[in-house]
């Protein structure tokens, strides 16, 4: 009967290790009552709201509830709600661990809207719960206007979490601040193979201290140990106030199932008893696309996979999102379709990283834009040697200077399409490496030279150990005039700056400014792009 309903946290995620300076983080309530109790309440949505996937006239409006109930969302021009219009959602309960997702269409170009989620039980309209607020703005549809954008990712890395001592995941504050249009996150949402513990002595003797959940303690194999890691991270207060004004445009990397994982994986690791890495990716896309509002993914679970079709993620995550007449995000997938990590050195590798499919559609997606600026969200690096292990390799690059081998041989394709089609305006955005940097690829420097040159912009983590800077393979050409990396290993968010970037790009000239920003908002570098070239 317990898992008939969502509970709050309930027995199977009690809070830990915030006693002490809890003042900074408004946690949801513990929920503690009896389900005959529970019975008696209305609904509640103390996990927040999000917006995702916002375009010129719609978006996708997501919120958790404690119980089973119905969703509504109302939408409007002012936060007074006269002259509402009304969208009738789903009903959600324990098949999408009491998410749900309502989409908005119709909405009008450039313009805030003010919107609220009502939950009310699904037996008894009457009986809702407080209504939760938040607004966004949708793109616009012409050339005038602004669109200013931040990217990052890697949260709750390394065993660090939700600190009460430092206030939280304060950066999202500072994101916040900066009002963006939205907010991309480039993958590692979630550390599924990285428990958190309640205490973690730091080199210099001081303690940091986390927010724990029961089943944050250990790695994530079932789907409710996913879902609680994906919860998990909405514990925190600025995280939940920057969801409710700031849409996001979501995608996933490794440690959403575990480190360096690729389909057909036998995992080696003696935390598991689920050593398959297609079944917890499975239970893991089930779980971020019931956490996500992403118009690709089902949060039902539809679909098929090679685990129960009650613990498969149904849809895809690669995807374009268009925001207008200045920019189109294309959203990657390169974890689910890659081939195993290697040494790289294949002469021919048309799976590769993205796999053939997805690049077919990356390529055709690219050719038909007439968006100004085409920012490709890569969920990994190209240029960084990302290694794994003493002789295989985890990115794109494995080390080799010469000419393109391995996965590299796709990256090649696409840079040629991107030349001989005239594809305009590309820049590639990642995060992954835990440190923020810059990277130029030029033919001129390169071995492989049938390309126009681009930027690579690196920044990250939000809350994540820091890693040092990982070497340049010089297939691409690529030159580093910018980097800012930590000398050891896995230094924590309290001895190392977090990172984010921003993006702005002028609605009358059309220039795309990047600036790679930490903590704080300090600009660390910053670079002027110029529109309507094939290369920079």
């Amino acid at each position: 009967m317990a898992q008939e309903f969502g509970g709050g946290f309930g027995r199977r995620s009690l809070l830990r290790g915030a006693a002490a300076g809890s003042g900074v983080l408004a946690l949801p309530a513990l929920t503690c009552a009896a389900p005959a109790q529970a019975r008696s309440g209305r609904p509640s949505a103390e996990w927040g709201v999000q917006v995702g996937d916002v375009t010129t006239s719609s978006g996708l409006v997501w919120v958790r509830s404690d119980r089973p109930a119905r969703m509504t969302v109302q939408t409007a021009a002012t936060e007074s709600f006269r002259g509402a219009r009304t969208w009738h959602g789903p009903v959600i309960g324990a098949g999408t661990d009491f998410t749900g997702v309502t989409s908005l269409h119709g909405l009008p170009a450039g313009e805030q809207i003010h919107y609220r989620v009502l939950l009310a039980d699904p037996d008894d309209p009457r009986r809702s719960g407080e209504p939760v607020t938040g607004t966004f703005r949708t793109a616009p549809d012409r050339r005038g206007e602004r669109v200013r954008f931040h990217w990052s990712g890697d949260l709750a890395g390394q065993g660090w979490g939700i600190n009460p001592d430092r206030g939280g995941y304060r950066i999202f504050e500072d994101m916040r601040r900066r009002d963006p249009d939205f907010f991309l996150c480039s993958g590692d949402n979630i550390y599924a193979d990285n428990p958190i513990l309640e205490r973690v002595t730091l080199p210099d003797g001081r303690i940091w201290r986390n927010v724990t959940t029961e089943e944050k303690a250990k790695v994530a194999e079932t789907l409710a140990e996913f879902r609680g890691a994906f919860r998990y991270n909405l514990l925190d207060t600025h995280l939940r106030r920057f969801h409710a004004q700031v849409p996001t445009i979501t995608q996933w990397d490794d440690h959403e199932v575990h480190n360096n994982w690729y389909p057909g994986q036998l995992l080696d690791d003696d935390r598991y008893t689920v050593k398959d890495a297609d079944v917890l990716a499975a239970r893991s896309l089930r779980a971020f696309g019931e956490y996500f509002p992403i118009r690709t993914l089902r949060p039902d679970g539809g679909g098929t996979s090679r685990s129960s079709a009650a613990e498969s993620g149904g849809g895809r995550v690669y995807r374009v999102v268009r925001h207008g007449p200045l920019l189109d995000v294309f959203v990657l997938d390169m974890r689910r379709y890659r081939n195993a990590n290697s040494p790289g050195r294949q002469t021919d590798d048309p799976q590769g990283i993205l796999g053939a499919e997805q690049l077919r559609w990356l390529k055709r997606e690219l050719s038909r834009s007439r968006a100004v600026w085409k920012v490709i969200a890569s969920d990994m690096p190209l240029g960084l040697v990302v290694p794994d292990g003493k002789t295989d390799f985890e990115a794109v690059a494995q080390g080799d200077p010469g000419a393109p081998l391995g996965r590299e041989l796709q990256l090649a394709e696409l840079l040629r399409h991107i030349k001989h089609e005239r594809v305009t305006g590309t820049v590639w955005l990642t995060t992954d490496v835990h440190y923020t940097s810059a990277q130029h690829y030029a033919p001129e420097r390169a071995a492989f030279q049938d390309f126009e040159p681009f930027w690579e912009f690196v920044s990250g983590p939000l809350s994540a150990g820091g890693f040092q800077a990982l070497e340049l393979d010089g297939t691409f050409g690529p030159a580093q005039p910018f980097i800012k990396a930590p000398d050891r290993a896995n230094t924590s968010p309290a001895e190392s700056p977090q990172y984010f970037g921003e993006i702005d790009i002028d609605g009358g000239s059309g220039e795309l400014t990047v600036r790679l920003r930490q903590e704080g908002g300090e600009v660390l570098f910053s670079k002027v792009l110029q529109p309507g070239r094939v290369g920079q």
